[in-house]
Parts: structure tokens; C-alpha cells; sequence
């Protein structure tokens, strides 16, 4: 795939001055029609699970509302989740067009179409050849966990055994209704929620994705509420100490 241009340094600098943490590479992944930014640290192969982190919307618009042309996430909310993960075998799996934009990219990718089919596919795709065989715990974030949920939904082989949100975003059409936005016309939306076990972390700050709206599409004892927490700012957040 020709590649325009890439926002990354392959010795493990990308965006937002982030420095891969020792045991993490960076692996490029072809997937259906883009090339996604990965960084995986799979510590012992022969261990049959894996935990695979999903990136959010990133930069999709500027402080003006108008769509951006790079939606390379400023943050490093979830490389830094997935970094402090101290499991045997992580993986970190941007969305398409953050870090890398290539030809086939266009703005519908991270605006209106931002969970359309050629983009779950091609995170599908990317996470299968992430997880091969494995046991996945799937963690997504913000409009990740749209994405990962959606993943589950369209690839029933898929091994995953627990899924876990941030501040996540598990049904479009309501949370643009409640905002009073435009729909996201060429985006798919859940039928239902996987059914694996899972927990949705929820900030109480949080005014993206507000507390109460989040009740609106999960099971309330599936919901873990954090004290003080806006969206992007969960304190020292320790995903598996939390038992659902």
C-alpha cells in the first residue's frame, strides 16, 4: 500500500511525545484497506491469552467542530493503559488513518463512517492476526469500545473471553441524539451487546460519555462508576483490579 505520509517513528515514538516502554514494538499491520499502527509486547508466545487494547476517535474534529485531516489522537490515554498492563502478552491497535495515513483514507473514515464495516473489518482483521489462536480480553476506549464490541458482533470465531470499556461509546445513535449532533450516517450500530462477560468503567466527570446516558445501553452491574474521572483522565486506573 502507497503510503502519503507517516505521523510515527518507527523506534518507538508516535504522536504526542510517547516512548514505548521497554518489551513493546512497533508492528505495522496490513488489514483489509489500510496499513494500522500496532505496538505489541507478547512476553511468553506459549501463553494462550492476550490483551488487546483499541484507540479512540483521536483528533476527528478541531476545537471548531470541523473535521480534521489527521485524527491521530493527541493523547496517549490508552498506550499508556496498555503500557502499565503488566500482562505477559498486550497489544496496543490504533484505528485506521491515526499515525499512518495512506491512500485508501478519507475523512467519512474517522467522521461519519468512523464505525462502518471497512473500518471493523479492518480492526477485525488486524486483531486476528494479533491474537492468532489466543484467549482475547478486549479493552476499548471512548468510541473504541464501539469498535471493539462491533468486532465481537461481526467475527463470532474470534476468542474473546471478557470485554472491558472506558468511557466507551456502545450505541451512536443515542449518544449523537443526546448531544443533539448529525447521525453517523455510514457507521454501523451494535443489534445487541456481546454476550461475554464484561464491565464498562464510566467516569463520573466524564461529560462525553455522562454516567447517566451510559445506563441507557449497559446493564447497571456491569457498570464500574469512577469517582472524580472525566473522559480522558481516570487517575491510576487499574483495569483488572476491579473484578466484575
Amino acid at each position: 500500500m502507497k503510503k502519503l505520509f507517516w505521523i510515527l517513528l518507527l523506534s518507538g515514538c508516535a504522536g504526542a511525545n510517547w516512548n514505548a516502554p521497554d518489551g513493546f514494538v512497533y508492528v505495522p499491520i496490513e488489514s483489509g484497506e489500510y496499513e494500522i499502527a500496532t505496538w505489541q509486547k507478547i512476553s511468553n508466545p506459549k501463553n494462550n491469552n492476550i490483551h488487546i487494547y483499541i484507540e479512540g476517535d483521536g483528533r476527528s474534529f478541531d476545537a471548531y467542530g470541523q473535521p480534521t485531516n489527521d485524527p491521530t489522537p493527541r493523547g496517549t490515554f490508552v498506550r499508556d493503559l496498555a503500557s502499565h498492563d503488566d500482562f505477559e502478552n498486550v497489544a496496543y491497535v490504533a484505528r485506521p488513518c491515526q499515525f499512518i495515513m495512506s491512500d485508501n483514507c478519507k475523512e467519512s473514515d474517522w467522521t461519519t463512517g468512523r464505525f462502518s464495516k471497512r473500518i471493523i473489518d479492518a480492526e477485525g482483521g488486524a486483531i486476528k492476526q494479533i491474537a492468532g489462536n489466543k484467549k482475547i480480553t478486549l479493552i476499548g476506549y471512548s468510541g473504541g469500545a464501539m469498535v471493539s464490541g462491533l468486532v465481537i458482533e461481526q467475527n463470532p470465531n474470534l476468542k474473546v473471553e471478557k470485554w472491558i470499556t472506558v468511557a466507551g461509546v456502545l450505541d451512536h445513535k443515542k449518544w449523537t441524539q443526546y448531544f443533539g449532533d448529525k447521525d453517523l450516517t455510514e457507521s454501523m450500530n451494535m443489534k445487541n451487546l456481546p454476550k461475554v462477560g464484561q464491565v464498562h468503567f464510566v467516569g463520573e466527570r466524564d461529560e462525553t460519555v455522562p454516567y447517566e446516558l451510559a445506563k441507557t445501553w449497559a446493564n447497571e452491574s456491569d457498570i464500574k462508576l469512577i469517582q472524580k474521572a472525566t473522559h480522558d483522565d481516570f487517575g491510576n486506573l487499574n483495569l483488572f483490579e476491579n473484578k466484575n
